[in-house]
């Protein structure tokens, strides 16, 4: 059974994540005690923790603020997704056993009919994320699966953006890529996944442009 602590957790990561809190705005401890019914020791320790997992910053004397939102910054952690998807991906090739990489395609195949232009970005980017973390676990690498997990944390709002804009060429990237995996492909495999994951400043700044719309005039 989840603690109240736990529970607490859940719900300012939620709105930190989805950015209920707003970019680079300081937090009101006190009226997010209210909103929660809690006391603040418990919400400080969670905003520390938040800080740790880089949804929260915090600035020396001046509290806990929302982290930014800007192009540069989604450049680098989609920088950073790559860099460790790719690392992975290479593990998977030499250590995911034929099984695995059987039953990741039975996945594929099962949730494919579900990326449709009717489907809801937040739910392809539900599949897109539950794909890509069983595509890091075949690397059998624990820290790999908990760093990329975090990340996609702090990048899923902006890809709810972006992802009204790939929805019909993401299942098909994802059927290249494991086909290159099972061919235990070394050369080909990152190389398809990065071209994959990649985003560029451009479209990073379009995206932050598309965010901060919905953040301060949701429809």
């Amino acid at each position: 059974m989840a603690t109240s602590a736990d529970v607490i957790y859940e719900q300012v990561r939620a709105m930190a994540a989805n950015f209920e809190l707003r970019p680079n705005e300081r937090v009101n401890e006190s009226a997010l005690s209210r909103k929660l019914g809690a006391s603040r020791t418990p919400i400080r320790e969670v905003l520390n923790r938040l800080v740790a997992e880089g949804l929260l910053i915090r600035k020396s004397d001046k509290g806990f603020y929302c982290r930014s939102l800007s192009p540069n910054t989604i450049v680098e952690l989609y920088e950073l997704r790559e860099a460790i998807e790719c690392a992975a991906i290479r593990l998977a090739v030499q250590r995911a056993s034929d099984s695995e990489i059987s039953a990741l395609r039975d996945f594929q195949t099962e949730i494919m009919p579900r990326y449709t232009s009717d489907a809801r970005a937040r739910e392809i980017v539900r599949l897109d994320e539950e794909f890509h973390l069983k595509l890091v676990g075949l690397a059998h690498n624990t820290e790999m699966t908990r760093a990329i997990e975090n990340l996609y944390e702090q990048i899923r709002f902006v890809r709810w953006i972006s992802m009204r804009h790939k929805i019909d060429i993401t299942h098909a990237a994802h059927s290249e890529i494991l086909d290159v995996v099972a061919a235990r492909d070394l050369e080909n495999a990152p190389r398809l996944l990065s071209s994959h994951v990649r985003t560029s400043t451009d479209e990073a700044t379009e995206t932050v442009r598309e965010a901060y719309s919905q953040i301060y005039m949701p429809s």
